[in-house]
């Protein structure tokens, strides 16, 4: 959404996973350390070991530990450095203090079967492999490379969810449901506000303001859902102005509550610090199961995604952050037909996901993809007509994909036909609602 902004949301429900547990041993200063095996598949795993401080706060940790005939991969939640088959995890800066009876954890991905052996945590035995502890398993069916699952990333029964600026009094998001009976809604943007790492809607807008959470509670009591969208083209992004995992997650946390949504879109129109990121949505998805969808920047008609976009995916997968992948079908170069060109751009992203996410079926990875388009006069050129969205709509049907948004409720009307691009209305000639009332009959 150029200048603009944009939608999605995202898959949340964990894999029921294997889980190989090991018992911790205390060291003399009261910390200790347990490896478990969150999933397996035919190649490889991925670990994680929790850190726990017992009766003393730690300050900072280092644990390693060895993995003979296998290959440590990506990792989050801790540097690490190897030499050889040994390897030694040290603290992040927003883990390293761990308060008495509190715990931490780090994971990674490993590329054969061998477990983790003689543990240290502190330089003390730390009971995370060998030394004669015991081993429970329990394997997981079916191939994968992440954590990564295939339920539909979606709220509720939802599977179109055009954005709303929420900044803007009108229309109201009961105003659409009245009139279209169309009940699930993107809300478009929270943003870092004045105080930093403090959530307001466009970075004004209180998370509390009585206009928004009463809109949003009338469209709930109605069998409606939302979906809250950070990013876009204006900031400050919260991504930004949050410094650390932690703070990042307690403002998700915060503007998630703020209208009773479990579901979130990273809209990236800008760099953020994806490893930061995607542990804080990582972490959202682990404590609430959150949905998660991250919408991004279409560089070519046939090239899809630009490459940074497919970096912060990347990222994403080796987390195990379950995300669905929502183009932005607008502000791209073309070719030819505007309507074709948005599907050959849908389809090339659909190629760049196999590449992210080579273990999954082409069905798997057509319920991990979203498609919003801008409706009417794009700000770079393109104009979505009702043929353009008809295109994208049958495509949609076609594949069964996991959402259609588009950008955005406020200018689904004709009130400015041949002006230029408005917030408030599409440009082109069309019926109130028109393209809400198209896109609302998809069921996936």
């Amino acid at each position: 959404m150029a200048r603009f902004a944009l939608f999605a949301a995202g898959a949340a429900t964990a894999l029921v996973a294997g889980l190989v547990a090991i018992a911790p041993t205390a060291s003399a200063a009261g910390e200790s350390a347990a490896f478990s095996q969150d999933s397996s598949w035919g190649s490889g795993y991925q670990g994680k070991f929790t850190i726990s401080a017992g009766s003393t706060a730690l300050t900072g940790w280092k644990l390693e530990f060895d993995l003979a005939g296998a290959t440590l991969g990506s990792y989050w939640d801790a540097t690490a450095t190897s030499s050889g088959n040994h390897h030694t995890f040290t603290n992040r800066e927003y883990n390293g203090n761990v308060s008495a009876g509190a715990s931490t954890s780090f994971g990674f991905l490993v590329s054969g079967s061998a477990l983790p052996t003689n543990c240290k945590l502190n330089g003390v035995p730390c009971g995370g492999g060998g030394g004669g502890t015991t081993t429970t398993t329990t394997t997981t069916t079916g191939p994968t490379t992440t954590t990564t699952s295939d339920v539909p990333p979606t709220p509720g029964s939802a599977r179109v969810a055009p954005y709303i600026d929420i900044t803007m009094p009108t229309p109201s998001l009961v105003d659409v449901a009245n009139a279209t009976g169309q009940k699930h809604f993107t809300l478009a943007f929270a943003l870092g506000s004045s105080a930093g790492c403090d959530p307001a809607w466009g970075g004004t807008v209180p998370l509390n303001d009585s206009r928004i959470v009463n809109d949003t509670r009338a469209l709930k009591a109605a069998g409606g859902s939302v979906i809250v969208a950070t990013g876009g083209a204006m900031g400050p992004y919260l991504e930004h102005v949050c410094s650390s995992v932690d703070a990042l997650y307690n403002a998700y946390v915060k503007v998630l509550d703020a209208v009773g949504s479990n579901s979130i879109d990273v809209d990236v129109e800008a760099t953020i610090p994806q490893a930061t990121v995607n542990a804080a949505l990582k972490k959202l998805q682990d404590a609430r199961g959150t949905t998660v969808s991250y919408t991004m920047r279409i560089q070519g008609q046939d090239y899809g995604m630009d490459p940074y976009s497919v970096d912060v995916l990347k990222d994403a997968a080796a987390k195990g952050v379950n995300v669905l992948v929502n183009p932005m079908l607008m502000n791209f170069g073309y070719t030819g037909n505007w309507g074709d060109a948005m599907v050959n751009a849908a389809n090339a992203t659909l190629g760049q996901m196999r590449a992210i996410w080579p273990s999954k079926s082409d069905a798997q990875l057509k319920a991990l993809l979203g498609l919003t388009p801008m409706i009417g006069r794009n700000d770079t050129g393109p104009t979505t007509t009702q043929a353009d969205a008809r295109k994208v709509l049958d495509y949609a049907k076609a594949n069964h994909v996991g959402r259609i948004a588009f950008w955005s409720a406020g200018r689904d009307n004709g009130s400015c036909p041949g002006g230029g691009v408005s917030p408030t209305c599409s440009g082109i000639s069309q019926a109130n609602w028109e393209f809400t009332n198209m896109f609302k009959t998809y069921t996936g």
